[in-house]
C-alpha cells in the first residue's frame, strides 16, 4: 500500500508523476463518508490522488481539543484503499512537518478570518493555511478538494490561493450528512449516541430558515426557539452573511449569494453547519 510518512519519501514518489494530473485531499484523519466523497471525486478528475492525514497542531486553540481529536490511522488507510488501491497516502509526524517548532505563519485574509470561527478561535486560520501551504508546496497538486461544511475555511483558502497566485484549483464539494441530518465531522464520534441523533435538529432548523420569505430577524428568532428547545446545546453564533466576503447581510435577498451559518457546542464538542439561503 502506498503509505508515506516522510517528506523525503513523498518527494521521491511525486517526481514519478510529474506528467500526470494530481489531486489532493487534505484531512486530519478519522475519516467519514464526507472525506470519502472528496476522495472519490478526486479519483474521477485526476490521474494521481494524494490523501494527507495529519492532525495539525497549529490550528487548535484548545490543547484539550487537540489531545482528544480522534486518531484512527489504520482504519483510515483501509477506507482510502477501499476507494482505490493506488491512492497515495501521506501521514507525517508533527516533527516532520514542523522540524523547528510547531507554530503558524501569519497571513492576511482580507477580513475573512475576523468573523465566526476566526472570531471565536483566534489564529485558527493561520494554522490552516500554514499546513495547506506546506502540502501544496510539496505535492504541487493541480486540484485540491475541500468540503463546504467548513465554508469559511474554503473561502479563506480560495482567497489565499488567489492573492498568492497559487496555480492549484480549489474544488468545493457539498456537505455530506448523517441520516438524521447532522453534518458529518470527525468530531461527531466524540458525541454520545442520543446527543448525536438529537443534533440533527440543527440541520432541520437551517432548512426551515430557507423556506418562505423570512426576514433576517425571523431567521434568528427561529434559531433561538430551536436552541431553547434543546437546552443541552449552546449556540455560539448564527449569522446570515454574503458568501463572498462573509459579512453579515442587512436583509435576506434570495437573488444574491447568501448563506446562513451556525456554530454550537454540546458535550464539549463544537459543531458547525451552514446552508445557502435560496
Amino acid at each position: 500500500m502506498p503509505l508515506f510518512q516522510t517528506l523525503r519519501e513523498l518527494n521521491q514518489v511525486r517526481k514519478k508523476y510529474s506528467d500526470n494530473s494530481v489531486g489532493l485531499v487534505p484531512t486530519m484523519g478519522a475519516l467519514h463518508k464526507g472525506h470519502l466523497a472528496l476522495i472519490e471525486k478526486a479519483t474521477q478528475e485526476n490521474e494521481v490522488v494524494w490523501v494527507t492525514i495529519f492532525v495539525n497542531p497549529t490550528q487548535f486553540n484548545n490543547s484539550n481539543d487537540l489531545k482528544n481529536y480522534p486518531v484512527t490511522l489504520a482504519e483510515d488507510v483501509k477506507s482510502i484503499h477501499d476507494v482505490h488501491p493506488n491512492i497515495q497516502i501521506f501521514a507525517p509526524s508533527i516533527s516532520e512537518m514542523y522540524p523547528q517548532k510547531a507554530e503558524a505563519n501569519i497571513y492576511s485574509f482580507d477580513g475573512l478570518d475576523l468573523v465566526m470561527e476566526g472570531k471565536d478561535r483566534p489564529g485558527h486560520f493561520n494554522g490552516v493555511i500554514t499546513i495547506v501551504s506546506k502540502l501544496f508546496d510539496t505535492i504541487q497538486p493541480h486540484r485540491a478538494y475541500f468540503g463546504e461544511k467548513d465554508f469559511q475555511q474554503l473561502q479563506i483558502i480560495k482567497n489565499w490561493a488567489k492573492n498568492n497566485a497559487i496555480p492549484t484549483q480549489i474544488i468545493a464539494c457539498p456537505i455530506v450528512r448523517e441520516p438524521h441530518g447532522l453534518a458529518m465531522s470527525s468530531r461527531n464520534a466524540l458525541l454520545s449516541k442520543d446527543i448525536r441523533e438529537e443534533a440533527g435538529f440543527i440541520y432541520k432548523t437551517l432548512k426551515r430558515c430557507t423556506t418562505g420569505n423570512k426576514t433576517k430577524k425571523e431567521i434568528y428568532e427561529e434559531i433561538e426557539v430551536a436552541f431553547n428547545a434543546h437546552p443541552n446545546f449552546t449556540l455560539h453564533y448564527a449569522l446570515c452573511v454574503n458568501e463572498a466576503n462573509l459579512r453579515e447581510v442587512y436583509e435576506i435577498d434570495k437573488s444574491q449569494q447568501q448563506r446562513l451559518f451556525i456554530a454550537a457546542s454540546v458535550e464539549r464538542v463544537r459543531l458547525i453547519d451552514n446552508i445557502a439561503l435560496k
